[in-house]
């Protein structure tokens, strides 16, 4: 047990206001549903209600809504079969063997996605509660309606979700990921081994997975903006456009590239030379600017117009440059194969520091292209 908390417990984080809103909005809907259905209503199986209601309580409205007719369509199919199947049987037993195949193979087949569950769990349900009747069916389907409602509702108008700000959070994490991995490269640039290496490369991977969720963001804001009364409301940050993750999938492409490099150097396996000290020194040097160039992009994301800023990218890039000038002086200073390792470092870091060059675009939430 301890072992197995001991794995789990690195996973738990504290929950972000998005995930706390969304949770007490699904189970104010739950609630608002079963008093309506239960009291109200005075619904025989008031389940139905607060159950749609909790899983109407989506990432986006339009996904509420989308979601609503899917799961109506398989409750309602669910419900029709179960409710067939007993009264041609006569025997709940039996009516669960005819009525389970055919709901759990139509929800497989309908495309409606993961919301298929419904209509298999519902058969169970109503065959398990034993009130089939065509009232009851009538009650069922009246209960889901109700609370497909307020689930619906819940969502669209207590603080209806918007994912601009978890977009911006995930843009600014590509230039700081960047900047802590090349201030490691440069710490570690003098003297490294194949672990360290590797973890370098690793790091790099990592940048890549960022940038795949910022690709997942993106879709998610697009989708929130649709059918969202809150969206001009609520406090709305803009992000960085989409030139922006252009960018940043060119500078984690150039650092998977140049920590492989590294890597190789570092493995016995690969029998590739390491640069000189110097060189190496000297490289350090460029990629400790390269991570003070990218913590400015982070900041001028923010405010593309902040000159201070802008003044400490452009300082960064000029000092790298230098740097870069000088590592190339060691190109010919070892054999063929130390002059293969330097140069291939060599057009890496050119390319970087390309993609860092400021090419004058701008967007209105940071420069377009840092």
């Amino acid at each position: 047990m301890k072992a197995a908390l001991a794995r789990i417990a690195p996973r738990l984080h504290r929950p972000d206001r998005y995930q706390l809103v969304q949770s007490l909005k699904a189970a104010a809907a739950a609630i608002i549903a079963w008093a309506l259905t239960g009291w109200w209503l005075e619904a025989p199986m008031a389940l139905m209600a607060p159950w749609a209601a909790v899983a109407l309580v989506q990432g986006t409205v339009y996904r509420s809504l989308r979601t609503a007719v899917q799961i109506v369509l398989m409750i309602t199919a669910g419900t029709l079969l179960a409710a067939g199947a007993a009264a041609l049987t006569g025997n709940t037993m039996i009516a669960v063997v005819v009525a389970l195949p055919l709901a759990t193979l139509l929800g497989n087949l309908a495309p409606v996605g993961g919301q298929g569950l419904y209509a298999p769990t519902t058969a169970l349900f109503v065959l398990a509660y034993g009130s089939y009747s065509w009232s009851a069916v009538g009650h069922r389907l009246l209960e889901t309606l109700v609370g497909a409602a307020v689930g619906i509702a819940v969502n669209a108008l207590v603080l209806p979700p918007v994912h601009a700000l978890h977009v911006s959070r995930l843009a600014s994490a590509l230039p700081r990921g960047s900047a802590r991995l090349l201030r490691d490269l440069a710490d570690g640039m003098e003297d490294y081994d194949a672990p360290r290496a590797e973890q370098w490369h690793r790091g790099a991977e990592d940048l890549l997975a960022a940038l795949s969720e910022l690709y997942v963001g993106r879709r998610w804001d697009s989708e929130s903006s649709r059918l969202n009364p809150g969206r001009r409301l609520r406090r709305w940050t803009p992000a960085p456009s989409t030139d922006w993750d252009i960018l940043w999938a060119r500078v984690a492409n150039r650092l998977l590239a140049l920590t492989l490099t590294l890597w190789e150097t570092a493995s016995e396996d690969r029998g590739l030379p390491r640069p000189l000290r110097q060189a190496r020194g000297e490289l350090g040097g460029l990629l400790s600017a390269a991570a003070e160039a990218c913590e400015a992009n982070e900041s001028l994301m923010a405010d593309g117009t902040d000159q201070e800023q802008r003044d400490r990218r452009d300082s960064a890039l000029a000092d790298a440059r230098q740097a870069l000038a000088a590592v190339k002086g060691h190109l010919r200073s070892r054999g063929p194969d130390a002059g293969a390792v330097l140069g291939s470092l060599i057009a890496d870091c050119h390319a970087l520091l390309d993609d860092l060059t400021p090419d004058g675009g701008e967007t209105g939430a940071g420069e377009q292209h840092v």
